[in-house]
């Protein structure tokens, strides 16, 4: 498989994403309930949701999402909770669910593992208007690390190995300075999701640690939305207590996907389901998307060929190191 050269992957990690400057939208229409005559080919809609927090919170946030879903078409909901990233991929790969929200390394994994049944219909927009995100690396606020050069030698956390801005967008973007971040580091290691990578470098387990978040509103406050505004908000952490050292350029945000071998009539109800979602239940939306957003905006595979990308370059990077 062909390695991105180091400048035209900078190039494309570097420069803003085409799709960050979507119009906003207005109001949809929730679709009127009732079972639809796709319920003959999908009887429950599984819904994958990845980790990344505890689980316990996660269906705090979903569980009324489910209900509305399961009450809006007539046909159960299933929650599906997996411990890491590649639960939800590997479940899209076997079929056992039809539909999540994915990060865009997720995403790529799961059409690459899929062999292309899963298709992106839908993707977050921020409160700005933008569809972006950035990765933050953030150390403690008492750990006299100031900059990324103050990382050479010390203890990285990575969140997930299928996490874009926990992992891959880090790893390139380091590797588009000249930095190998398999040396520059004097250890590193999984700390098993993005809340758990915050506890782990308060807890002193790493140095330093890599996560989400909008890139929009007040660092003080861990911006709009992401894992470090939700980890302050459950109590769990002091945005006072760390310090961002390095944040990266625009990523696209992740996918809403489905399986694409499901009826194009239960894919277009989804899309108007979630089109409407902001405006019918606004609470509900803003549980799911851990915060202000403005809704949702529609997406395609195209987008994402970045990650896919990304993906190829670092197993040839396992390759060569193997």
């Amino acid at each position: 498989m062909p390695v991105l050269r180091r400048g035209v992957l900078a190039a494309s990690l570097l420069a803003p994403f085409a799709a960050a400057a979507q119009q906003r939208q207005g109001p949809h229409p929730m679709p009127e309930r009732g079972r639809r005559a796709w319920a003959q080919q999908v009887p429950q809609i599984r819904v994958g949701i990845l980790g990344g927090e505890n689980e316990a919170d996660r269906m705090g946030r979903y569980g009324a999402y489910g209900r509305l879903m399961e009450d809006t078409f007539g046909v159960p909901v299933r929650l599906f909770q997996a411990s890491d990233y590649s639960g939800v991929v590997q479940a899209f790969a076997g079929r056992h669910i039809e539909m999540a929200s994915m990060s865009p390394a997720a995403y790529a994994a799961a059409w690459a593992e899929s062999n292309g049944n899963v298709e992106p219909f839908l993707v977050t927009q921020e409160a700005d208007g933008s569809t972006s995100y950035v990765a933050v690396m953030f150390t403690r606020a008492d750990s006299g690390i100031t900059s990324l050069e103050g990382m050479r030698g010390r203890a990285m956390g990575w969140s997930d190995p299928n996490s874009a801005s926990g992992y891959l967008i880090p790893r390139a973007a380091l590797r588009a300075q000249g930095i190998n971040p398999d040396t520059y580091f004097g250890r590193s290691g999984f700390a098993g999701g993005h809340e758990q990578a915050i506890v782990a470098v308060l807890g002193r387990q790493y140095d330093a640690g890599v996560t989400w978040a909008s890139g929009v509103g007040e660092e003080s406050e861990g911006f709009t939305r992401g894992m470090l505004r939700a980890t302050a908000e459950k109590g769990l952490l002091n945005m006072r207590d760390i310090r961002i050292i390095w944040r990266s350029q625009p990523i696209q945000n992740g996918p809403l996907v489905v399986r694409k071998d499901t009826p194009d009539a239960f894919k277009r109800d989804l899309t108007a389901f979630h089109l409407a979602l902001p405006t019918a239940a606004p609470e509900i939306h803003r549980a799911v998307e851990r915060g202000t957003v403005i809704g949702w905006v529609p997406t395609r595979h195209e987008e994402y060929e970045l990650f896919v990308q990304m993906r190829r370059e670092e197993a040839e990077q396992r390759r060569r190191r193997n």
